[in-house]
């Protein structure tokens, strides 16, 4: 197992070399992801494009700790998840916000109480205090007016926000969106597109996006196409 080394300001959030993932078994056993390399700098928004099914969300699991790397160095964080252990992996995941097409709300919870999960993340902070950061960045999505709604009242496109709220919640160190704008018209979208930029300067976060959206691709600071498991080089 590789050391675990801790984080510093001039370090990359992420830094990947030749990362490679295989799905199934024996004669099933399929190669999704071949010889990654990549780094994320703080701070950095990076859109990750390509067609569905070419590895852009593999490729975001094993870099939020969700998956095990099979071959190859992660750093994510200043730790090395290649043979990490179950420990150090959560210890990751809790400095990374996590934005997903399922949207994953508990259907018990209303829009706030969702949101809150993300900022009772946070140490140091009274019960109001993280309450009040909830409603802060529900209002910053636009759903100042749905806070007591439970997610079966919210159209998809508002739990779309209540979840992208719930990861900002956390004040993460890294951010990464799994087509974060697909449930949200053009104006919404923009504005939380705008938001995760926002958020990129002013708390020295790292955002890496995948999306298909081109009225989106403007706000990066980079741009990385994947085909077929490979990143390509992007034309300008």
């Amino acid at each position: 197992m590789k050391a675990f080394y801790s984080p510093a300001i001039n370090r990359p959030t992420v830094q990947i070399q030749a990362l490679s993932h295989w799905y199934g078994h024996g004669i099933n056993r399929k190669q999704v992801l071949h010889k990654v390399s990549m780094k994320i700098e703080p701070g950095e928004v990076v859109l990750l494009t390509g067609p569905s099914g070419c590895g852009k969300t593999t490729l975001l699991t094993l870099i939020g700790a969700l998956r095990k790397v099979e071959e190859g160095d992660l750093f994510v964080l200043g730790s090395q998840l290649k043979g990490s252990l179950r420990k150090t992996r959560q210890m990751i995941r809790k400095n990374i916000g996590m934005i997903f097409q399922g949207h994953n709300l508990l259907r018990c919870l209303t829009a706030e109480q969702n949101v809150q999960m993300g900022s009772d993340l946070l140490k140091g902070l009274s019960y109001k205090a993280r309450r009040d950061y909830a409603r802060e960045w529900l209002r910053a999505v636009g759903l100042e007016d749905h806070m007591s709604k439970l997610p079966h009242d919210l159209s998809g496109g508002q739990k779309q926000r209540v979840a992208i709220a719930r990861a900002l919640s956390a004040r993460p160190k890294l951010l990464l969106a799994d087509e974060p704008t697909s449930a949200l018209d053009s104006v919404t979208g923009r504005e939380i597109v705008s938001l995760l930029k926002r958020l990129a300067v002013d708390q020295h976060c790292s955002v890496l996006m995948v999306t298909h959206d081109p009225r989106i691709l403007d706000v990066a600071d980079r741009l990385i196409k994947m085909e077929d498991g490979r990143l390509q080089p992007v034309i300008e």
